[in-house]
């Protein structure tokens, strides 16, 4: 399972704004733009201005860096929401939305969408009643999301549950006092609050 390994701190000044890649350090001033609000590397301080391919690349990559998928994932997400139909770059989001690591993280079990992948990973949720551990697995509408009664986090997913860090989004419904959360539907545009331009996401690969 392929994933970036390196500081994650340096994502998020490479594009200048807050990824929340780090989950409760993001809101503290530890944060690496609260510190160092330049990109990283020898040459950070100098800004040079963005050519448009530029700009489409930046966008891309942050929309990978936010989700946590590498290049080739990445593409064939693409791939498929051009196949699907419908706008391409919203049905892009839309599917990077359900993967089962992010909808973790919006349900409020986990800070980040990092700290969801791991619980994922280590078996921590079942879906519809069976061990789901593939953070790429992507919800339907009616699934039940639940963590595991066996599960040794379950101490760590009240924590972040209780630390109420934002809304759940509204094609989610969250039972925490089951400890589980259903999806109502498939999320729609106005419900994915990440700063990402799918548009120029499409003209970059459209090239």
């Amino acid at each position: 399972m392929a994933r970036y390994r390196d500081a994650k701190c340096r994502l998020c000044r490479r594009e200048g704004m807050k990824l929340f890649l780090k989950g409760a350090r993001c809101f503290t001033d530890k944060c690496a733009i609260e510190r160092r609000n330049y990109p990283p590397g020898q040459h950070g301080l100098t800004r040079s201005k963005p050519t448009p391919f530029g700009v489409q690349l930046r966008e891309k990559q942050k929309a990978k860096r936010i989700y946590g998928v590498l290049e080739t994932q990445f593409r064939r997400y693409f791939h498929a929401a051009e196949r699907e139909k419908g706008i391409t770059g919203e049905n892009l989001l839309k599917q990077l939305e359900r993967r089962l690591d992010n909808v973790v993280h919006r349900l409020g079990f986990a800070a980040s969408r990092r700290e969801g992948r791991q619980m994922v990973a280590h078996g921590q949720f079942e879906v519809n009643g069976r061990k789901v551990s593939v953070p790429s697995y992507l919800v339907k509408v009616g699934d039940v999301v639940k963590i595991r009664p066996s599960s040794k986090m379950a101490a760590r997913m009240d924590e972040n549950l209780n630390a109420g860090r934002g809304a759940v989004p509204q094609w989610l419904d969250l039972d925490a006092a089951e400890r589980k959360g259903t999806v109502r539907s498939f999320p729609l545009r106005e419900d994915i609050q990440v700063p990402v331009s799918e548009q120029l996401i499409v003209e970059l690969y459209s090239k």
